[in-house]
């Protein structure tokens, strides 16, 4: 069964072939690809693959990827969670994106917190990692914010759109 987290504003809940739209809207823009590691979407069905990942994903605990929407407003403005989940080593990677009509409101950090209490909680996750472009100031932020250190420079690591980047690397250990 899917779990579903609440926050304040927002609902964080599974991802649907019915979302597939939602989620094109946003990956069809270059600004919300740019920092992804992910080339922008041309078609309707590129997101829908991407929900079909999310959900074998999720079957294989290879991760764990929640839409995000607002609680007065059905219809999904992002999604976050885990990648990179090893249940054995009690680790994973955080990702996620938002629509840009939604940045610069607190969304991704509210959702961040609960994902990551999740994480610790109920997933009992020891080390939680994030990989982020060097550019991407406001991701950089936002993890740092959360308690994340960030642990040094990966060279090369991402390409986007036939181009290598650099990116940090952040880790988080819970404190028991």
């Amino acid at each position: 069964m899917f779990p579903v987290l609440e926050t304040e504003r927002l609902r964080l809940r599974e991802i649907t072939e019915n979302d597939a739209e939602a989620i094109f809207s946003y990956f069809s823009k270059d600004i919300v690809t740019k920092y992804y590691g992910q080339e922008t979407f041309v078609s309707i069905e590129q997101a829908k693959k991407f929900v079909e990942l999310f959900s074998k994903n999720f079957t294989d605990k290879r991760g764990i990827r929640w839409g995000i929407e607002r609680k007065e407003e059905n219809g999904l403005i992002g999604t976050i969670g885990f990648n990179a989940w090893i249940p054995h080593h009690k680790r994973a990677e955080i990702g996620y994106e938002l629509h840009p009509d939604f940045w610069q409101k607190g969304y991704a950090s509210e959702a961040a917190k609960k994902v990551l209490e999740y994480g610790i909680k109920e997933l009992g996750l020891t080390r939680i990692g994030a990989v982020v472009f060097l550019e991407n100031t406001a991701s950089n932020q936002m993890l740092t914010k959360l308690g994340f250190q960030k642990e040094g420079v990966l060279k090369n690591y991402i390409y986007q759109n036939g181009v290598p980047h650099d990116t940090n690397v952040y880790g988080l250990v819970p404190v028991k």
